[in-house]
């Protein structure tokens, strides 16, 4: 399983240090079982969420795996009054990406992007590279080389 994901080909044309990660596809395993096949501490993998505001402007999470997104939080970290979590089903047709496959970087359109703060406390973070089985281990500060972002407590 030697497959390039978009994500990757990203990281490379931008010249970004990063390990990639393959596992066997299964959209039904949690984040922190993906963590566990990885053999990494659940703190330090990331899952990607999307949600729309009011006037229909999406914003994009990323979270640790095992935490669950603050509604509250998360919009006061975009100057909403709410977000909520997109459905499923308009997921792909947004994105490009599949539920358990999406990543923050390379995305159809750029969207407000909001991590968790608690990525600032380590050297690496793993997240999805893009494609169900696949994640990438990126330092966080040069994950600003690819993709707008700002760090806030969004988690409960």
């Amino acid at each position: 399983m030697n497959e390039k994901t978009n994500v990757m080909r990203v990281l490379q044309q931008k010249k970004i240090e990063f390990k990639s990660y393959s596992y066997e596809p299964d959209s039904s395993l949690t984040g922190g079982e993906i963590a566990d096949i990885l053999g990494e501490p659940k703190e330090r993998v990331f899952k990607t969420l999307v949600t729309e505001g009011k006037a229909k402007t999406y914003y994009v999470f990323v979270i640790p795996v095992e935490k669950e997104l603050d509604l509250k939080k998360a919009a006061k970290a975009v100057s909403e009054k709410s977000v909520a979590m997109l459905p499923l089903k308009e997921l792909l047709p947004l994105t490009g990406y599949v539920h358990g496959g999406c990543s923050p970087i390379g995305m159809k359109k750029s969207f407000t992007t909001v991590i968790h703060e608690t990525a600032k406390d380590f050297d690496k973070i793993f997240f999805s590279a893009g494609k169900v089985g696949y994640q990438v281990e990126v330092a966080p500060e040069d994950l600003s080389k690819v993709i707008r972002f700002t760090y806030a407590d969004v988690c409960s």
